[in-house]
């Protein structure tokens, strides 16, 4: 006997299987719901870490908006001089903002002033970008639990895509 037909024929003797359709049904669900909530509580904690700095930025009406001159920085702080562009304020000797890549000694940005503090947001397109970056992260995080867990490939790339997209824009732009 050939050894095809030979495997063939042992593989007939054994027992059939019997098919259990609720519990393989059951987990590919309880697959699909586990990685879909990490997935979203990896993305509203993006926009957790990123509403810090962007409310400040996209609700600045009625908020007072002015310059700064970066004078000094230490460790994670920045301050300088504030001049308020707004009518009703009064110039500031000193406020703080945090010190990252979109800030350099000797400069001069535009700043929107948190509420009940001396501490200051940098306004424009650039600010804007450097508010969204934890957001990005959580995309690009969230578009491999959605790849591998819920077996999504093409709404991994769009999500991982926009990720990539909102980093190097912030980037380019500082």
């Amino acid at each position: 006997m050939p050894a095809t037909t030979a495997a063939h024929a042992k593989r007939a003797k054994r027992a059939p299987r019997v098919a259990r359709p609720g519990v393989s049904g059951a987990l590919r669900y309880g697959r699909l719901g586990v990685m879909g909530a990490v997935a979203l509580v990896i993305l509203v904690a993006g926009v957790w870490g990123s509403w810090g700095g962007a409310q400040h930025l996209l609700l600045s009406k009625g908020r007072e908006q002015g310059t700064m001159k970066v004078t000094r920085c230490d460790g994670e702080t920045c301050w300088g001089p504030y001049e308020p562009a707004s009518k009703g304020y009064e110039p500031r000797a000193r406020v703080d903002i945090e010190n990252s890549a979109a800030v350099r000694t000797g400069e001069t940005y535009t700043v929107v002033v948190k509420p009940g503090s001396r501490e200051v947001v940098r306004t424009g397109p650039a600010g804007m970008l450097h508010a969204w970056v934890p957001m990005g992260g959580a995309l690009m995080l969230a578009s491999v639990i959605v790849a591998g867990g819920l077996r999504m490939s093409r709404s991994a790339w769009v999500l991982g895509g926009a990720g990539i997209a909102l980093i190097t824009a912030a980037w380019v732009a500082l």
